[in-house]
């Protein structure tokens, strides 16, 4: 006698929280008890029917909105050709077509080349690879609070420890940390730089530093710019020393800083390599390393691939992408909506004692929080109370930095200002319960 069929749960939010634990590990975090059923722009609907404003973006992914319409149909045309060949096999023009758009796109005036894959850590991971090669050097220099994957090479870069690197080392050798530019707590970009000439006396000659990697504007690490000559004075370093400079704009980059990469704002500064992936697919998996031509061919054939990097459908959907960020003005978006957010933040500020810093590059914005607005007293618990409550309200936040008490805001660039509007009122009455 067959075994009677069980009995479906009910789909709400909170039936699917109990089929996840009791499906997937601890280890995977969810940051709202919250399901998808569907997406349009920068709102989303769960498997109740609850609408969410969302200043989230998939961690600042579809910056071209959720199902943006080119990029759908881009997706779906693909699909009436093929879906996968293996690029590495049986190669196909539209991987060729993107890696040519992004050399043209890239900053500085030297010839370029470029590599898909399939995330962001894959694409720090290659450029490390193209980085030891070109130099033959193993060494790589990063920044504390910096944030630049999951795998076990970027956690080494990864400077931030909980909960990222707790409990999985040891890790690769030959990776050590400076500290990165931060006002707020008192680092300079003397004191930077100072910090990395100190690793050159006390952990690691210069002659054995492959590159140096940075994000312009850190992510995990609180949302914070590098200050205007930072990054050229990295650049004279590098260049004193032979060391490659690596610009992580996995989340700066694609318009969300106001100019394609958000390395452009520092003019002259042109890296040796660049890592993108989040909004370049649009919602579809797809990353890329972009560099000048003479150290992209450093790695040997066969040295540098995987089986699904460059998927069809994702290049698809980053052509689309390209296509947008130009047609739709999007960088030009991106500044206006940022000028915005930090009129409206600054303002608040004036109101809410904890707000002790407002700060951005185009619409990549933040505040931090502190009590009183003193910086040697982080308010995480005001951070978190104000995601509980304004997500009470229906909007999708989320923190970071490394006491957990800076909100990150990653609206789509496509937000219609309506909406964007309603979701910062939700914010500052947010805080007036949390914090008032």
């Amino acid at each position: 006698m067959n075994a009677p069929h069980p009995v479906a749960s009910p789909r709400t939010n909170d039936a699917l929280m109990a089929r996840r634990a009791a499906a997937l590990p601890r280890g995977v975090g969810q940051a709202f008890p919250v399901f998808a059923e569907r997406a349009e722009n920068a709102e989303i609907w769960d498997v109740e029917g609850r609408r969410w404003i969302d200043f989230c973006a998939g961690i600042a992914v579809v910056n071209t909105g959720h199902r943006h319409p080119r990029v759908v149909e881009a997706a779906r045309a693909q699909l009436d050709h093929f879906t996968h060949t293996c690029f590495q096999v049986v190669a196909y023009e539209s991987y060729v077509a993107l890696c040519e758009r992004l050399n043209e796109l890239a900053p500085g005036s030297t010839p370029k080349k470029s590599l898909l894959m399939n995330s962001g850590a894959e694409a720090v991971e290659n450029a490390v690879k193209i980085a030891r090669a070109a130099t033959g050097r193993s060494g790589i220099i990063a920044f504390g609070g910096g944030f630049h994957g999951r795998t076990m090479m970027t956690m080494a870069l990864t400077g931030k420890v909980e909960p990222y690197k707790a409990g999985f080392g040891p890790f690769p050798a030959e990776v050590f940390h400076a500290p990165y530019p931060d006002a707020l707590h008192g680092v300079s970009v003397d004191d930077s730089i100072a910090a990395i000439e100190r690793l050159f006396k006390h952990s690691i000659e210069p002659s054995r530093v492959a590159a140096i990697i940075v994000e312009p504007v850190q992510g995990e690490g609180g949302y914070l710019p590098a200050p205007i000559g930072f990054l050229a004075r990295l650049r004279e370093l590098c260049d004193r020393h032979g060391i490659l400079l690596i610009a992580d704009e996995v989340q700066t980059g694609m318009a969300r800083c106001g100019k394609f990469f958000a390395t452009e704002h520092h003019e002259g500064v042109e890296p040796d390599l660049i890592t993108l992936a989040k909004g370049l697919g649009g919602g579809l998996t797809v990353s890329a390393v972009v560099g000048k031509a003479a150290v992209m061919d450093a790695a040997a054939p066969g040295g540098l691939g995987s089986t699904y990097a460059g998927h069809p459908m994702a290049v698809a959907g980053a052509l689309a992408v390209l296509d947008v960020i130009a047609e739709e003005k999007l960088c030009e978006r991106s500044m206006a909506l940022g000028e915005r957010m930090r009129a409206r933040f600054s303002a608040m500020g004036s109101r809410f004692a904890c707000i002790a810093e407002v700060r951005g590059l185009g619409a990549m914005t933040a505040i931090e929080f502190c009590h009183e607005g003193n910086p040697a007293r982080p308010a995480p618990e005001i951070a978190n109370a104000l995601k509980a409550e304004a997500a009470r309200r229906g909007l999708l936040l989320l923190m970071c930095g490394g006491y957990g008490n800076v909100l990150r805001v990653m609206i789509p660039l496509t937000i219609s200002d309506a909406l964007l509007e309603e979701g910062l009122d939700i914010i500052e009455a947010s805080l007036g319960v949390v914090a008032g």
